[in-house]
């Protein structure tokens, strides 16, 4: 199921920060987005060819760890997806490199879907469920041994 989802209050999208603790190999401490390294995080398990899971809510920044080669998602979880913006900044327009970056976490046909149909120019939250992602764009689904 594809739904729209307007951000009233989040954080910058994007890049800088340190990595959160716990739950390893699984989005869940990313799962707020906000300022998590995704591209620390993505160099750390395509360099260690661990798997990854994309469980849960995985939204804003938390999507770009769709990047990691060995990554797999939940048919149960909920991405939710936006331009690279801060909040609530009246005619912002994103940073053409961030949003670069941010698009180029994504496959081909996941990115021109996001691009086509508006999800990245503004702040506002479009949830693509897990399901989707993987029957749609075609990401691995998780197995249940993967842990």
């Amino acid at each position: 199921m594809i739904r729209h989802w307007t951000a009233a209050a989040s954080i910058l999208l994007f890049i800088g920060g340190t990595e959160s603790a716990g739950a390893e190999g699984s989005s869940l401490p990313y799962s707020g987005g906000g300022v998590i390294n995704a591209p620390s995080i993505i160099a750390k398990y395509n360099a260690s060819g661990e798997p990854f899971r994309i469980e849960g809510s995985c939204r804003s920044s938390c999507t770009m760890l769709l990047a990691i080669k060995k990554v797999c998602v939940e048919p149960s979880a909920t991405l939710l997806f936006h331009a690279a913006l801060l909040p609530n900044q009246k005619g912002q327009k994103p940073n053409p490199q961030k949003q670069a970056m941010m698009l180029n976490s994504y496959n081909p046909k996941l990115r021109s879907y996001l691009v086509s149909n508006g999800y990245v120019s503004s702040f506002e939250f479009h949830s693509i469920s897990g399901r989707d992602i993987i029957q749609k764009f075609g990401y691995r689904q998780c197995g249940s041994k993967q842990r």
